[in-house]
């Protein structure tokens, strides 16, 4: 292929939009591509504001998909892209790597300040995946222990020392083998956790305060106790905050939910508005003073680009506009609407299992209908192609709604919203009204089925072409 001299972006942008799809099916994902056009998600999407995303014909659609919950303030919030533009004009020294820098620094004063106690140091990284695999490395460094708990269901990220604690076969299959020493326990099950500990030989336990992947909440205590029992058993406690941390929840970190003090803190995607990669890992002084113990090693850990002053910048933007527009509050308040409006459904529809969330991460579980007949079509179904129920409506969202949400997970009956944490709450509603409509007409079941066979099957057959 003849090579050509790159084109600057808005050259880009203005003769080449529309070839997305043709571009990733050549270069990148074609599978995706597949998904997307048998869904009808192959929108060429034009642009971002706050809550919504804006196609090619200028149609704006409410996302509740936040690209997996990194725009909490909005996408393009204009300080955030201000701070880039600051740094960029100020030349900075960024990353002279044999040196530090002022931005980092300052960001990780600002974010041990909004943190327990428990933490005393910052380790930068780029990713929330990054930060996981930090505190695996510095949790064994530390204790001198090598074996690292984590619960059934977890997420945690996909590079392969946190897909080694990551609990869903669907990422794990054909990775392995996995870092030894790993070991799954279920999620809520202290006795497991007591058990697991009283071998002496664990470096940590790494929990997300609420499961991602099925917005899974802990029960009552179970936190707590389980600080309890790492501490007891001299093993590091980690949270992992990358998708319920910088307000999603309605706290600042969910852990001030259950008042936790954890040894090791993961944080990310929402961090730098999602506008610049970036992680961070929050470690208690002890933890981080036996790991970094000399001049030595003092570069035992670290990352490129970790660190570097646009990350850092848009950080700080993003933390001033938590803080002025008052969002973590609001995410409560908004996120209190949200239940409200919508957990009645599970009395209203026999298809609706159960509705939960914490601030504005949120999800809805469907489950059989009562109907024998209606019953025995879902079972049939749902062995074939389990979760398809959930398509029946985030699909009819979509597009006859202009709503884009996500099913939470590889063969689940869940659907999940991580909205902005800007969104109006006259959305809110429109987006409770619009799924109450959808799982009405999804619960007919014999009739939706058929409607979104014909509709899939159609644009199937158009890929295939």
């Amino acid at each position: 292929m003849p090579r050509e001299t790159p084109p600057i972006v808005r050259e880009v942008l203005a003769q080449r939009t529309g070839e997305e799809m043709a571009l990733n099916d050549r270069f990148l994902n074609p599978q995706m591509g597949r998904i997307l056009r048998t869904l009808g998600f192959d929108n060429v999407w034009a642009a971002g504001e706050g809550a919504h995303l804006i196609d090619a014909q200028g149609q704006r659609y409410l996302d509740l998909f936040g690209g997996y919950g990194v725009f909490a303030i909005g996408r393009n919030h204009p300080e955030a892209i201000a701070a880039l533009e600051e740094v960029m004009a100020a030349r900075t020294g960024n990353l002279p790597q044999l040196g530090v820098t002022l931005l980092s620094g300052v960001l990780a004063e600002q974010l041990l300040a909004r943190a327990p106690g428990s933490v005393g140091a910052m380790v930068p990284a780029n990713t929330g995946t990054e930060a996981v695999e930090a505190a695996i490395k510095i949790a064994r460094a530390a204790t001198g222990r090598s074996r690292v708990l984590y619960a059934e269901h977890a997420f945690h990220g996909l590079t392969l020392g946190s897909l080694s604690i990551n609990g869903n076969t669907e990422f794990r299959e054909g990775f392995g083998p996995f870092l030894p020493g790993c070991d799954p326990i279920p999620f809520g099950d202290l006795e497991a956790l007591e058990r697991e500990l009283a071998r002496g030989d664990v470096a940590t336990f790494v929990v997300e305060p609420v499961q991602g992947k099925g917005v899974n909440l802990p029960a009552a205590g179970y936190l707590a106790a389980a600080q309890r029992l790492c501490r007891e058993a001299d093993a590091l406690f980690t949270c992992d905050e990358v998708q319920t941390g910088v307000g999603r929840t309605g706290r600042f970190l969910a852990l001030e939910h259950w008042g936790l003090e954890p040894d090791l803190i993961c944080l990310a995607k929402a961090l730098s508005g999602g506008l610049v990669p970036i992680g961070a890992l929050l470690v208690s002084r002890p933890a981080f003073d036996r790991v970094f113990d000399g001049m030595e090693r003092a570069v035992r850990h670290g990352s490129t680009f970790g660190g570097n002053d646009l990350a850092a910048a848009a950080a700080l933007a993003t933390l001033r506009v938590l803080d002025r527009e008052g969002l973590v509050e609001r995410a409560e308040r908004l996120g209190d609407v949200l239940l409200e409006l919508t957990r009645p459904l599970a009395d209203r529809f026999e298809v609706v299992r159960e509705v939960r969330g914490l601030g504005l991460m949120w999800a809805i579980e469907f489950g059989p209908p009562a109907g024998l007949t209606s019953r025995k079509l879902w079972q049939a179904v749902e062995e074939r192609q389990p979760g398809l129920f959930s398509q029946l409506v985030t699909v009819p969202l979509f597009h006859e709604h202009r709503i884009l949400c996500q099913v939470a997970g590889h063969r689940m009956n869940v659907i999940k919203a991580l909205p902005a944490l800007t969104i109006e709450e006259d959305e809110v509603r429109r987006f409770a009204e619009a799924l109450a409509q959808t799982i009405s007409e999804a619960e007919r079941y014999p009739a939706a089925l058929a409607r979104f066979g014909l509709r899939t099957g159609l644009r199937a057959a158009r890929v295939r072409r």
